[in-house]
């Protein structure tokens, strides 16, 4: 018994060391370049090896070229229109999908089933989206990165999987007190998957954040651009040269390191903030996303 009991402390300072370790190299890069983004970018170019403080003098110069671009502000309207309206079609579309699913004996419930998984492992692929998009008038529109993943067949899955753990004996109970399936819905199934329905919430929010191909192909107009196009487009030679000015070609290429920590910090700061709110639920909401299928 004692022979056990060492054999576990030495465990738990093993995992406790490799968990620390782990942190360490997953948090490391992303403090790294919220240092680097208010150091000096002469001193930065010359530093090798880790960074644990700003390299003096301390300087915001790379926040003021980023929020000095107009197109930075209308990026982020552009990603928050896509991002409220996005959730607002994902959750609902999402919830209602995955109710059908979880109901026992919906007509033609295997076949819609089998259309929808199928769609998880075969597409028609990107010049079919394209001329999809182009047929239905929703090209050079916010539309054409809403409506296309309006639905993610996984989180469908998950979904469903939650509401098929609810006991059915809560939803006969329900129903012979004359309860709709929209009272069930709203009034027993969704309270009782609010973990699940909150990771959701992450999963479509973080995609509608950092998504910038579908942009990159269906949007012809500058104004339109989300924010993640908007930073890619940014840091390219024409844009970033705009920004800094005339300098020399040595400076130019250490504020445009600089402007590239800068830019990081800004479109995933937000997205961050959102995560602290939605922690407790997630692990939960996954493992009874996962229980049975």
């Amino acid at each position: 018994m004692e022979e056990r009991s060492i054999g576990s402390r030495i465990f738990r300072v093993c995992n406790t060391i490799f968990m620390l370790l782990l942190i360490f190299v997953t948090a490391y890069p992303m403090y790294y370049v919220v240092i680097a983004s208010f150091s000096d970018p002469g001193e930065l170019s010359k530093q090798l090896g880790a960074l644990w403080l700003p390299i003096p003098p301390f300087t915001l110069s790379a926040y003021e070229m980023v929020f000095s671009n107009p197109m930075i502000g209308r990026g982020f309207v552009n990603t928050l229109i896509v991002l409220t309206v996005g959730l607002a079609f994902n959750i609902t579309l999402t919830i209602m999908g995955a109710y059908f699913l979880a109901l026992k004996g919906p007509m033609l419930k295997n076949g819609i089933t089998f259309l929808i998984i199928f769609t998880m492992y075969f597409s028609g692929g990107l010049i079919p989206s394209y001329l999809n998009i182009r047929d239905l008038g929703l090209l050079d529109s916010l539309w054409s990165l809403i409506l296309p993943g309006a639905i993610s067949t996984m989180n469908l899955i998950i979904m469903k999987t939650a509401f098929q753990g609810i006991p059915e004996s809560l939803i006969e109970s329900a129903r012979l007190d004359g309860a709709s399936h929209l009272r069930i819905l709203l009034r027993i199934m969704l309270p009782l998957s609010l973990p699940t329905l909150a990771v959701l919430v992450l999963y479509y929010g973080v995609g509608h954040w950092n998504a910038w191909f579908n942009a990159s192909i269906y949007l012809q107009t500058r104004e339109k651009f989300p924010l993640q196009l908007v930073m890619r487009n940014i840091l390219n030679a024409t844009q970033v040269s705009d920004m800094v000015g005339n300098t020399g070609m040595d400076e130019t290429a250490q504020i445009v390191e600089l402007i590239k920590y800068a830019l990081i910090v800004v479109t995933t700061f937000p997205i961050l903030l959102l995560y602290p709110f939605l922690q407790r639920y997630f692990v939960k909401g996954v493992m009874v996303g996962a229980i049975k299928g």
